[in-house]
């Protein structure tokens, strides 16, 4: 069993990190080192195996080493640039995200995730992610803890503030079903006690012509083959969304969803994520069309490789109102969707 290229990219996604001076030791990048290529390999087992046994065995030791590996006093500041999981940095440096994926089989996926704190004395402060997404029949309207966290694999974070008080906006993909994927965009912010909190009536339609309640987060679903737009523009401060339609014409049915060629977005405005209609003919210039933001390793440098099969439109897209999804290389299974994955905390 091979997982899919998409979500292979997606596990080595490393996040915009903000340059500053390292704070360990030799002795202590050393140790990290062979932490590092530890993890490498228990990653490679963890994501790549085709026995599912042998996926989990990798799991568990991965965790338990990186937990240590994080222990060492100003771990936040080396890379882990070996490890086969998504690794996304907050734009002003607070924390870092660490989420991958363990597969059962086709039919069960468990989202993993850890949020490690930058502290100012380099001790460890870490909140690991247990996905609850199997239990919950409506996680568009409720908050959430690191205890029963919608899973996702993060790929971009956008910092805005209201009121005084900083919002971390996560996009991030989900291999949903064996015929669908989810995008999902979370708005996280941190409560007085330093906990993580996921969600809340951040997404609003209170501009759309036909209103619609507001939201506690946001997804998409659409086709697995299809390459659908999710992300965040910094010129024209937007969160741009595909919009999608049922290449079927059968909207009950999320994974006959394609983009159809125009966009829409999300504007923050006043603490809430305010949904905009067909932006593509409003904001963008002639000839234009949103393009992915270039993600950077830790020195900075842009790596666009990295961009080839993650939510990135193909040119041929510009001007076209139907642009043909990519074809997979294994077959599509018959189209009946799934139940999501299992597995994570034990908590609603």
């Amino acid at each position: 069993m091979k997982l899919t290229r998409l979500l292979a990219i997606l596990l080595i996604f490393a996040g915009t990190a903000q340059a500053q001076p390292s704070k360990l030791s030799s002795a202590d990048k050393t140790l990290l080192t062979a932490y590092d290529d530890s993890l490498k390999l228990l990653s490679q087992k963890m994501v790549f195996s085709e026995n599912p046994a042998e996926r989990f065995r990798a799991d568990s030791s991965f965790v338990r080493v990186l937990m240590r590996a994080l222990k060492t006093p100003y771990s936040y500041y080396f890379p882990f640039d070996s490890m086969n999981v998504a690794k996304l940095y907050s734009p002003d440096s607070a924390f870092r995200i660490f989420t991958w994926q363990l597969k059962k089989d086709e039919y069960v996926l468990i989202q993993k995730g850890v949020i490690q704190m930058n502290t100012k004395d380099g001790a460890l402060v870490r909140h690991p992610l247990f996905d609850y997404s199997m239990y919950t029949p409506r996680p568009l309207d409720s908050v959430r803890t690191a205890r029963n966290w919608i899973g996702a694999i993060y790929y971009k974070a956008v910092v805005k503030e209201h009121k005084g008080k900083k919002y971390y906006t996560l996009l991030g993909f989900d291999d949903f079903t064996v015929n669908s994927n989810k995008k999902w965009m979370e708005v996280m912010h941190f409560d007085e006690t330093g906990q993580p909190v996921f969600g809340g009536p951040f997404i609003s339609f209170k501009e759309d012509s036909i209103k619609k309640p507001t939201q506690f987060r946001y997804s998409v679903e659409y086709k697995k083959e299809a390459k659908t737009y999710f992300n965040y523009d910094p010129e024209l401060d937007l969160i741009i969304v595909d919009h999608l339609i049922s290449e079927s014409d059968e909207p009950e049915k999320k994974f006959t969803y394609v983009p159809d060629g125009d966009y829409e977005a999300f504007k923050w405005k006043e603490g809430q994520w305010v949904h905009v209609d067909k932006i593509f003919n409003q904001k963008l210039k002639d000839g234009e069309f949103p393009q992915e933001s270039l993600l950077y390793d830790e020195n900075g440098n842009a790596d666009e490789s990295k961009l080839e099969e993650h939510s990135n439109k193909n040119t041929n897209k510009k001007g076209t109102t139907n642009p043909q999804p990519v074809k997979k290389t294994t077959p599509t299974p018959a189209p009946v969707p799934p139940k999501k994955k299992t597995g994570g905390g034990a908590q609603k």
